[in-house]
């Protein structure tokens, strides 16, 4: 339970640094440098042809998260396990922040200016948020499970912080923390009628919802469902994404020959719409390519994480995992016109800080659950290696 401390107990025959980086999954270190150096090129053609000033800072970002990646993978994971629940609460005192000293953007206030980045506390959450519930659903039997006031703490972790984030507001982020949660409660055992009674009761609610939503809000999804029916005004991201998507064809204009990008009818073509630009200049065999890049991760992130032999450890990189692909599937669906647009980026290709270096922590801590795999975390944490 959240208030309950159990203890910890370190073995003698602690992994030496060497042992450890030895146990790295090198060659999932080196998918995420390709895709990243994906994102690079795609950054430098949305600057026409300069490394400023989104490409330079973006491979900036990389190296530092690189380094907190192979960091964060270092550390037990069963130190990871005992502060999680304390970074869940930092995140959620920099989501409330956030409220009082943000900074505005585009309409949304979503970020807390530290001078040197624009942390947006929301994409630390979606971190912290998994761990969090790792931690609760960690060594819970099936009956607790299917106890409903057990399920009660768990569910106020993961309304709290969408709240917060609906109110910045910011639906893209409220829908992965949610989506992301979902999955955690169904790896944890929570039974599917369960599921059913929440998404009927969330269906039953959207006619409330509705009228407190904004209007912009309220347009995307009209947009969503007749795009055409303001072509120069609310439909026109999605449409010109359509456009430039098309135009690519089969193997694309060329490198840096994209016209709805260059010529500026994409819109956010360094951010939310990156991969509208890529698809147009590499066409679909670029797109595909780069998918499949995404999926090799997600095998290695699955991978990695059935392998642990604790709880907390196959939750946690499970989650994680999950969130990743989370990211991945709402941008392309958005951009291909299939999701209403919200505000999620393209991981580890579109250009921002925050969401680079929290997608990098959360591969550190998928790989310290895969080398600490051997580790057994019992009930009340009691630990032991083989």
């Amino acid at each position: 339970m959240i208030g309950s401390r159990p203890q910890f107990s370190f073995s003698r025959s602690e992994m030496t640094l060497k042992e450890k980086l030895w146990h790295v999954s090198w060659s999932f270190v080196l998918l995420v440098t390709l895709v990243c150096s994906i994102g690079f090129l795609t950054l430098y053609s949305a600057a026409n042809g300069n490394i400023d000033p989104w490409a330079s800072r973006q491979m900036m970002r990389f190296l530092v998260g690189m380094a907190v990646m192979l960091a964060v993978a270092m550390v037990d994971v069963r130190a990871w396990m005992r502060w999680s629940y304390t970074l869940y609460v930092v995140a959620l005192v920099l989501l409330m922040a956030v409220e009082i000293r943000g900074s505005v953007g585009m309409g949304a206030q979503r970020w807390i200016d530290l001078g040197f980045i624009q942390l947006q506390p929301s994409e630390i959450m979606k971190i912290t948020l998994v761990l969090a519930l790792a931690r609760y659903f960690h060594g819970a039997s099936y009956q607790d499970v299917g106890r409903p006031l057990f399920l009660v703490p768990p569910l106020i972790m993961v309304l709290a912080p969408v709240g917060f984030v609906l109110k910045q507001p910011d639906l893209g982020t409220a829908m992965m923390l949610t989506l992301a949660s979902g999955a955690m409660f169904f790896l944890a055992g929570v039974r599917l009628w369960k599921f059913a009674v929440i998404i009927g009761a969330g269906g039953a609610a959207v006619p409330v919802a509705w009228q407190f939503m904004r209007e912009y809000q309220r347009q995307r999804i009209i947009t969503f469902l007749n795009p055409e029916n303001d072509p120069l005004g609310a439909g026109y991201h999605i449409l010109q994404s359509k456009i430039a998507l098309g135009s690519g064809g089969l193997f694309g204009k060329g490198f840096m020959l994209g016209t709805q990008s260059h010529l500026n009818f994409l819109p956010e073509k360094q951010t939310d719409f990156i991969f509208t630009m890529l698809a147009e200049e590499w066409g679909m065999v670029g797109g595909v390519v780069l998918v499949g890049l995404y999926t090799l991760i997600l095998v290695y992130g699955y991978a990695m994480s059935l392998r642990s032999r604790s709880q907390f450890g196959r939750l946690a990189g499970l989650g994680l995992t999950t969130t990743f692909f989370l990211y991945v599937f709402i941008n392309t669906a958005m951009v291909m016109g299939l999701v209403p647009v919200v505000g999620v980026p393209l991981p580890l290709i579109s250009y921002g800080g925050t969401a680079m270096l929290t997608l990098l922590f959360g591969f550190g801590l998928i790989m310290s659950i895969y080398i600490h795999r051997d580790v057994h975390i019992g009930r009340r944490g009691a630990t032991d290696e083989v």
